[in-house]
């Protein structure tokens, strides 16, 4: 009996606690570069939270060895609500292609919901002599292992693009992995490097100014921001797709009730009609979901991305 009271009392006292979170700033850690879709939307989740619950939301960037530096100081809060994660597909990658990471993506974090998904865009910088997929192919193949592509690291969906296009189109490109999207995104528009997977979302607005050659986009239909780009699928690789997809956590431990009220809160701003019409002109989808069921599509991600990894014996540069 006694033991049963406790129980009704601490779970009213954590429901209470929740009810009045948040009483202080809330810090978004975005492992990624600046001007990524991480950060990018990161920034525009914070916006949009502060508004909802009135507290300060506050993104930080924190790029670095593929997203384990930043991942791992989220790992390391107190498990409290008041420090989040913006994570990718880059997270369920690592967990078969790093597996000595400082920590444990379905032990060390909880699940709060998806955000968005979008398709890549496949670009080259204007000195390689190709106009468009096929042409590019054969040059490579030309030339194994003369010409390169960027990556903000290792495992991030830019790198795991890169590395499918390989296997599938059968050429031999080096990988040259950067610390950020942003430094990749500089190496190609400067022609350090050849080619580059960006996110349609930031990459678009270079290749209609003509800074990069656009050679296709990663979905299995044709972007809506740039429907003038075959996907590369129909442009030279049948059967290729890759995207990019982007989610909340918090550290292992933060009260369920926390978790619901950010899931609820989050979920409310991204399927409201006014943000999907937004993000169609960016090429990007709502990817709302329940706390459970993002809790499962990370499992399946996991398992998906283990089997390509183990199957090509993909391994770190």
């Amino acid at each position: 009996m006694r033991r049963a009271l406790f129980l009704l009392l601490m779970l009213a006292s954590v429901q209470a606690w929740a009810q009045a979170y948040p009483a202080r700033a809330v810090k978004l850690i975005v492992p990624y570069g600046v001007g990524g879709p991480a950060d990018i939307y990161g920034r525009f989740l914070a916006s949009k939270l502060q508004d909802a619950l009135s507290h300060p939301f506050v993104v930080e960037d924190r790029p670095g060895g593929g997203s384990i530096v930043g991942s791992d100081a989220v790992a390391k809060s107190a498990p409290d609500g008041y420090t989040l994660l913006v994570m990718s597909n880059t997270h369920t990658v690592n967990e078969t292609l790093i597996p000595k990471k400082p920590f444990d993506l379905m032990r060390d974090f909880a699940p709060i919901t998806g955000i968005n998904s979008s398709d890549l865009l496949m670009v080259i910088h204007p000195s390689v002599p190709a106009a468009n997929l096929k042409e590019f192919i054969a040059l490579a193949k030309s030339k194994p292992g003369a010409l390169n592509y960027a990556s903000s690291g290792p495992g991030t969906p830019y790198h795991m693009a890169g590395e499918l296009f390989k296997a599938m189109a059968g050429v031999d490109i080096v990988h040259v992995p950067h610390k950020g999207s942003d430094q990749a995104r500089t190496a190609i528009l400067g022609g350090q490097v050849q080619m580059m997977f960006d996110a349609i979302t930031t990459m678009a607005g270079q290749a209609r100014a003509g800074k990069v050659k656009a050679l296709g986009t990663t979905g299995s239909s044709r972007s809506s921001v740039m429907p003038e780009a075959p996907t590369i699928a129909e442009a030279g690789v049948p059967g290729y797709e890759a995207t990019i997809w982007l989610g909340l956590m918090a550290p292992a431990g933060t009260p369920r009730p926390v978790l619901e009220k950010l899931n609820t809160e989050v979920n409310k701003i991204i399927d409201a009609p006014e943000v999907k019409e937004t993000w169609a002109k960016q090429g990007a989808v709502p990817m709302g979901m329940p706390v459970d069921e993002f809790g499962k599509f990370l499992r399946e991600d996991i398992a998906k991305w283990a089997k390509l990894v183990k199957a090509t014996g993909m391994k770190v540069d």
